[in-house]
Parts: structure tokens; C-alpha cells; sequence
């Protein structure tokens, strides 16, 4: 997608279209700083629809691996991506009532006649990267290094018995 893809959220929506295809990382800004690779791509598809109260609604899927830079041991980490989202557009907050703003399971968006698809699915995207990445079986940078070295503290045990 090396061309800007801009969609009337609510057009796309009532007549049912659907878009795919293919975002190189390379093009999210936002997002290369977590990056440790650059290189490679996320395919997408966005199905729009029409949901509860005949509100319009996008679900976007994206599918690919990032490579993310672990916490712990500050080596890459490839972070496989796997989403799929249920965005309704609504006029305004006033639209909502308590129930839905308390389900987590679908998100509102206000109506857009310009909505950047780029930009949405880099959204998606920031929202579901973990906070702190990190593999699950890795050690502190240096960490091989403190066993081997004699803790201060064990003088301490040599001097238990002779009190």
C-alpha cells in the first residue's frame, strides 16, 4: 500500500464493502520506533457492516509478526500479530448508553468522511503491542555472570557456628 487509502467510514460501512491488503512497516511512523526491524509487512482486511441499532461498524484484521525489542534481555523479539477488531462509528459520545461504553469488546469511533486506513490499523496495532515486551524464558543482561561470582554474604555463614 504505497498510496494513502482514505475511506468514508460510514459509506463503506452501510453498503457492506471490503478492503484488503498489504502495509509494509516501513510506513508507520508511529510505530518504527518499537520496531528493532523495520523490514517486512502486516496484511489487513477491513469489513464494513451494519451492527446494533443499525450503527455503522468496521471489523479490521491484521495478521503478520513485529519484531519488538524484549525488556529483559534487550534482544529482538518477533511479536506475532493476530488482531481483529469491531469498531462502530457514532455520532457522539451522547449516542452511547452505559452498558456500551462498559463492553469491552467492540470500540466507538466518531464518523469520518476522510478516515485514513493506515492510520487505523496503526492504531489498532499501538493498542495490542504489550507494554513491556519480553520472551518468556530469558535472563537480565548479565545475568550467566552473578552466579558464578561468591556472595558478600557468605562470610556470614562461616562465622554461624563459631559464636
Amino acid at each position: 500500500m504505497s498510496r494513502r487509502v482514505v475511506i468514508d467510514s460510514l459509506a463503506f460501512a452501510v453498503e457492506g464493502r471490503s478492503l484488503r491488503g498489504e502495509l509494509p512497516l516501513s510506513t508507520l511512523s508511529r510505530l518504527l520506533d518499537l520496531l528493532t526491524d523495520p523490514d517486512g509487512s502486516l496484511t489487513y482486511g477491513i469489513d464494513g457492516g451494519l451492527g446494533p441499532r443499525n450503527r455503522s461498524q468496521l471489523v479490521v484484521k491484521v495478521d503478520g509478526v513485529v519484531s519488538l525489542c524484549c525488556q529483559r534481555c534487550l534482544e529482538p523479539l518477533e511479536y506475532p500479530l493476530q488482531l481483529c477488531s469491531l469498531l462502530e462509528f457514532v455520532d457522539s459520545d451522547s449516542d452511547l448508553t452505559q452498558d456500551e461504553l462498559e463492553d469491552d469488546s467492540r470500540d466507538f469511533l466518531p464518523a469520518q468522511k476522510e478516515l485514513d486506513v493506515a492510520l487505523l490499523i496503526e492504531d489498532e496495532i499501538l493498542l495490542a503491542l504489550p507494554a513491556a515486551p519480553r520472551h518468556e524464558d530469558c535472563v537480565l543482561p548479565g545475568g550467566g555472570r552473578a552466579s558464578a561470582v561468591e556472595s558478600p554474604f557468605s562470610v556470614l555463614a562461616g562465622l554461624k557456628g563459631k559464636a
